[in-house]
C-alpha cells in the first residue's frame, strides 16, 4: 500500500500525517514514528510512505485547530483498518465533544458494551489517528489522566487547549 506522508509543525511537536489522497490514515508525532509504523503495518501489511501533501484542506484544518478553532478538524475524512470493534470505538471517540472527557466506562456504555472497558481501553490505545480521532479525551473513572500514545504532557496540553476541566 502506498500512502503519502506530510510533516506538519504544531505547538506540541511535528505531526506526521499519513493519507491515501482522500482520507487520513494515521496521525502521530514525529518522536513516535516507530509506533505509528507498527500500527500501519499491523493494519495494512507492507506500507510505503512517500513524502507528499495531505488531502486538500487537511493542513489548514489542523492549523486552525491549533490556532483555537477546535471544531476545524471535526469533519476531516478518516479511514482506518482494525477490527469492527476498534472501528466502533474510534468512530465513537469522534462523538466526544471538545472540552469534554469521558471515562472508559462511559465510552464502553456508549458503544453498547458496558462491560468491555478493558477492550475499549485497548482499542483507544491502538487509535492510529491522534487528535482528529480524539483518544486524548478519554480519562480514568476517577477523573485521573491515563496514558496517551503521544505522551502525557501532550494529553494535558490538548485537553487544556480544548478547555477540558480535567486538564
Amino acid at each position: 500500500m502506498n500512502l503519502s506522508l506530510e510533516k506538519i509543525p504544531s505547538p506540541i511537536g511535528t505531526i506526521l500525517l499519513v493519507s491515501d489522497g482522500e482520507a487520513i490514515r494515521a496521525l502521530d508525532f514525529e518522536d513516535y514514528e516507530p509506533r505509528m509504523m507498527q500500527i500501519l503495518r499491523r493494519h495494512y501489511g507492507a506500507v510505503e510512505l512517500v513524502e507528499g501533501p495531505a488531502p486538500p484542506g487537511v493542513r489548514d484544518a489542523i492549523a486552525a485547530y491549533f490556532a483555537g478553532t477546535i471544531g476545524a478538524i471535526d469533519r476531516l475524512a478518516t479511514a482506518t483498518a482494525g477490527t469492527e470493534f476498534q472501528r466502533d470505538v474510534w468512530k465513537t471517540l469522534r462523538e466526544i465533544p471538545a472540552g469534554a472527557t469521558w471515562s472508559y466506562g462511559q465510552l464502553a456504555k456508549h458503544i453498547g458494551k458496558p462491560k468491555a472497558m478493558r477492550a475499549v481501553g485497548l482499542a483507544n490505545g491502538s487509535n492510529p489517528i491522534a487528535i482528529v480521532v480524539p483518544c486524548h479525551r478519554v480519562i480514568g473513572a476517577n477523573g485521573s489522566l491515563t496514558g496517551y500514545g503521544g505522551g502525557m504532557e501532550r494529553k494535558r496540553w490538548l485537553l487544556a487547549h480544548e478547555g477540558a476541566a480535567h486538564a
